[in-house]
């Protein structure tokens, strides 16, 4: 039994061509369709545009105070090894009030202070050290609030030496060497030097970073959380959040 023809449509060329002819029918005309380009392959993600260089890279911190006639807002700004602003800590939350004690009072140490450590990115990490009496601590979070550690005051007399603590351990610790020509050993949890404050550099700050407010903080190997950013912390604001006491250190 013959089959009856197909309807009338397009179909792949019998002549063999990439197109489609058309069928009347009855028969195959003339016309031919081409086939359609095929599409463009996609165009490679685009590489992520840095936000510019992190903190936690650098191996070489300069910490710089910035000058005020009256120091009522602490402000920093952090530059790499080759001298390039790359980062800053700023003092935040201060009221009309406190900054009216800080002008007219030797209480400095009695305020809570809070400080946001800042690279390209923004905030990466928020201090805060609350009022103190005998001994300082400093609280470390994210900008968003979750916790990192703390920073605290372990002893009064002597060579003041503060632990970084998270989770409840000791993850490290600081030890002031010499307070006054401004030497400070950063060490993890079982003794060993991890990141120095000091004045000694024989880099480019070797002859700007002279006074307590300018200094230099080296940073020995890649550390791990939240080590890593419990140095950050530690380094960048030794002199306002933790060297702030009642025994001319000021």
């Amino acid at each position: 039994m013959t089959q009856p023809p197909p309807p009338a449509g397009w179909y792949p060329d019998p002549a063999g061509t990439p197109g489609t002819r058309w069928w009347d029918g009855q028969a195959w005309t003339e016309h031919v369709q081409q086939a359609a380009p095929p599409p463009p392959p996609p165009p490679p993600p685009s590489a992520p545009q840095a936000a510019g260089p992190s903190l936690y890279e650098q191996p070489v911190l300069l910490v710089n105070q910035k000058t005020k006639l009256i120091e009522l807002t602490n402000e920093y700004a952090v530059l790499d090894g080759n001298g390039q602003q790359i980062g800053a800590v700023v003092q935040v939350g201060q009221t009309a009030v406190k900054k009216a004690v800080r002008l007219f009072s030797q209480l400095d140490q009695f305020l809570t202070h809070t400080l946001e450590v800042r690279d390209a990115r923004g905030p990466v990490l928020v201090l805060t050290r609350p009022a103190k009496l005998m001994k300082s601590r400093v609280v470390v979070t994210r900008p968003d609030g979750s916790p990192v550690g703390e920073i605290v005051q372990a002893n009064v007399f002597g060579r003041i030496r503060f632990d970084l603590v998270a989770g409840g351990q000791v993850v490290g610790a600081i030890q002031a060497e010499n307070w006054r020509a401004w030497d400070f050993a950063i060490t993890d949890a079982a003794g060993t030097e991890v990141a120095r404050i000091t004045k000694k550099w024989e880099g480019l700050a070797r002859t700007l970073f002279t006074t307590a407010d300018r200094y230099v903080v080296l940073i020995h190997v890649r550390l791990p959380e939240p080590l890593a950013s419990l140095v950050i912390a530690s380094a960048l604001t030794v002199d306002t959040a933790l060297k702030q006491d009642d025994r001319g250190f000021n």
